[in-house]
C-alpha cells in the first residue's frame, strides 16, 4: 500500500492506494465526482481510500488527479504488462482508452466536460501513463464520462498485471530518483 498526502492553501488530499479488489471510501464533497473514483478504482482493481476538500471544484478535482496519479505510478509493478487497450459501451456512449504505463506522460483526449478532460491529463501526468483517450460516440456528457473512467481503470487494471518480464528494449521503465 502507498499513502499519499497533498495540502495547499487551497486543497487537502489523502489517498491509500493498494492493489486490490476494488474496495472503495471516496470522499471529495463532489457526488459525482465521488462516483467517477470509485468506478475507477473499481474497474482498474485498486483498493482505494480517498478524502480530500477545497476552495473550488476545480482545485479538489485537479489536486486529487496529482495526488491519486502519483499513489498510482508507485504501485504499478517495474514488470507490469505495460500495454492495455478498452473499448467500452454505456447506453449512448463507446470511449476507448489505449493506455501505456510504461513510465512517461502524454495525454490526448478530449472530453465533453473541461473539468474531467483536465482531470485526465493531470492524472496521466503524475502517474506517469500514456493514454489516448477516444470518445467514439456519446451525446450525453454523464454517460460519456463515466465510460471514460471504465475504460480506463480496465485498460489499467490490464497494464499493471506483474508478467515477471521488463517489457522495454532499454531493459527498464524504472526510473531511479536520488535525493541530493
Amino acid at each position: 500500500m502507498t499513502t499519499v498526502t497533498r495540502e495547499t492553501k487551497e486543497t487537502k488530499v489523502r489517498v491509500e492506494l493498494s492493489m486490490g479488489r476494488g474496495a472503495t471510501q471516496v470522499d471529495t464533497g463532489l457526488k459525482f465526482f465521488d462516483h467517477m473514483l470509485s468506478t475507477f478504482a473499481r474497474y482498474a482493481g485498486l483498493d482505494l481510500k480517498l478524502h480530500a476538500r477545497g476552495d473550488l471544484t476545480h482545485h479538489v478535482m485537479e489536486d486529487v488527479a496529482i495526488t491519486l496519479g502519483t499513489a498510482v505510478q508507485r504501485v504499478i509493478p517495474a514488470t507490469a504488462a505495460r500495454f492495455a487497450e478498452r473499448t467500452l459501451p454505456m447506453d449512448d456512449a463507446l470511449v476507448q482508452a489505449c493506455l501505456d504505463a510504461g513510465g512517461r506522460f502524454f495525454y490526448e483526449g478530449p472530453l465533453k466536460n473541461r473539468l474531467y478532460e483536465h482531470w485526465m491529463r493531470s492524472f496521466c501526468e503524475h502517474a506517469k501513463v500514456t493514454l489516448h483517450l477516444r470518445v467514439l460516440r456519446g451525446r450525453d456528457s454523464h454517460h460519456v464520462t463515466e465510460a471514460a473512467f471504465k475504460a480506463l481503470g480496465l485498460s489499467l487494471r490490464d497494464a499493471m498485471v506483474d508478467t515477471g518480464t521488463v517489457f522495454s528494449m532499454k531493459g527498464t521503465v524504472a526510473l531511479e530518483v536520488s535525493e541530493c
